[in-house]
């Protein structure tokens, strides 16, 4: 398999993928590892998740490096996708013991009733290239914590970036039966849903992760999927700050190219607004350095899959037929690279792909409404329910849209971030089941209940 650097389209090396054969010899060992990672103490598994933190830290230039060639992110951000995996690693070792812990739920005279949080098994995590620190550390750090063996098959396009993970946990201490690596393409991920694991945690697309579903569903095994978005953005008419709450939200419409299952992917303006606030995105856009990587300032690098560059383009055309006004970038940067332009589309509707089908790159609709009631209705028109913002000086009034709106999380005067003390969940075509907080470290266990009758 190719390693291929999406900003030039240089090779970057070959790696030997697994077949069915090697990924049955590492689950194997894995099976072979669980009994003894599961009697290791938790504050000895919390020990070694905080070396490789440490580790993280120590080499967090080389790693950025190997992250950015592989995936086309600016330098910057994958040293932010680095500090941010050590943020939410910080998180769940200082909460494990609380969560992980038996918890004694009621004690009389005779009885005590408790539940204690067993690990699933094994664990196999199919993950994504968007982010592959920040939506790795989501699965495999809890479920290390919570005492299981972990499979890890990253991405085909974050490969290197999937082996310094397995280089830097056998060096904290993780043993070498206790995680396993994946290597390979979409048969791979397919190869693993027929291995007997105890659970299948996925991050990537709708489409995908319906495939996954539907082939251990009949197991009747843990599966949770963490899916796609087309999250939605309003912007009320009692803005105080219009200027700057158009470089936030433009930010987090093209921040790693707008490749986030929870990017701002459709933004709504009150049309009291919608003139200064577009004039005022459109100012930020084209203040937007486009570049190699690794150049010092570039806030938008390659698209990682060159594949998505015509799904872009089709979804740019099929606007313009239908009436949008084009008012910035629209096409593909010719030379070398997978590079779009970053795009702002005006006078869209919901007949329009681009407000319809997640784009998952530099690409924005905006769109007028007359009221909020409008914008709710809008907002909630879609198959996905991952993310959704409201900015506006009044919490009140943004609670009250909030609250109507069928998504997973909420946003007041932010959007695209991600915080591992609350649950990170989707709806509908944006998956089932949660990671990160304390429903996240116990996404990984059994719980156990304990009615304890104490002798007379």
């Amino acid at each position: 398999m190719k390693i291929l650097n999406p900003a030039t389209g240089t090779e970057i090396t070959e790696i030997t993928e697994d077949n069915r054969e090697t990924l049955l010899k590492k689950f194997e060992t894995l099976k072979m590892g669980l009994a003894g990672w599961s009697d290791t103490g938790l504050n000895a598994r919390i020990d070694i998740v905080r070396k490789f933190s440490s580790l993280l830290e120590s080499e967090k230039d080389i790693l950025a490096k190997s992250l950015s060639d592989e995936t086309g992110k600016p330098l910057q951000q994958a040293l932010n996708e680095i500090n941010g995996a050590r943020t939410r690693i910080k998180w769940l070792t200082e909460n494990a013991a609380q969560y992980l812990s038996d918890e004694t739920m009621t004690e009389s005279a005779d009885m005590v009733e408790k539940i204690s949080y067993e690990p699933l098994g094994i664990v196999c995590n199919i993950s994504a290239w968007n982010y592959p620190w920040l939506v790795g550390v989501n699965v495999w750090i809890p479920a290390l914590l919570a005492g299981n063996t972990v499979m890890y098959k990253p991405s085909e396009y974050a490969t290197l970036t999937g082996l310094h993970v397995d280089r830097l946990l056998k060096s904290a201490g993780i043993p070498e039966p206790c995680f396993q690596v994946a290597i390979g393409e979409g048969k791979v991920g397919e190869l693993l849903t027929e291995i007997n694991f105890n659970g299948f945690f996925f991050t990537g697309s709708y489409s995908t992760g319906q495939k996954i579903y539907n082939a251990v569903a009949g197991r009747m095994i843990v599966c949770q999927l963490e899916l796609g978005g087309k999250d939605p953005l309003y912007i009320a008419d009692d803005v105080a700050d219009v200027n700057a709450v158009a470089a936030g939200t433009a930010d987090g419409a093209f921040y790693n190219n707008g490749q986030s299952c929870c990017a701002v992917e459709r933004i709504y303006v009150h049309e009291k607004l919608y003139d200064a606030y577009t004039e005022a995105f459109l100012k930020e856009v084209a203040s937007y350095k486009i570049g190699l990587p690794s150049e010092p300032g570039v806030y938008i690098g390659a698209v990682t899959r060159k594949a998505q560059i015509k799904l872009l383009q089709n979804q740019v055309d099929d606007a313009l037929q239908k009436g949008a006004t084009l008012a910035a970038g629209g096409k593909k940067i010719e030379g070398e690279g997978n590079y779009f332009e970053p795009t702002v589309l005006l006078n869209v509707n919901h007949e329009m792909n681009v407000m319809r089908e997640e784009s998952f790159g530099p690409i924005i609709g905006i769109m007028k409404v007359k009221d909020d009631e409008e914008a709710i209705r809008l907002m909630n028109d879609t198959e996905y329910g991952l993310t959704a913002s409201v900015y506006s000086s009044d919490q009140e009034r943004a609670q009250k849209i909030l609250k109507k709106l069928d998504v997973g999380t909420g946003y007041w005067n932010c959007c695209d971030r991600v915080s591992a003390a609350v649950p990170w969940s989707g709806r509908h075509h944006s998956g089932f089941g949660a990671t990160l907080s304390h429903q996240g470290l116990r996404a990984f266990t059994k719980p156990k209940a304990w009615q304890l009758r104490k002798s007379k």
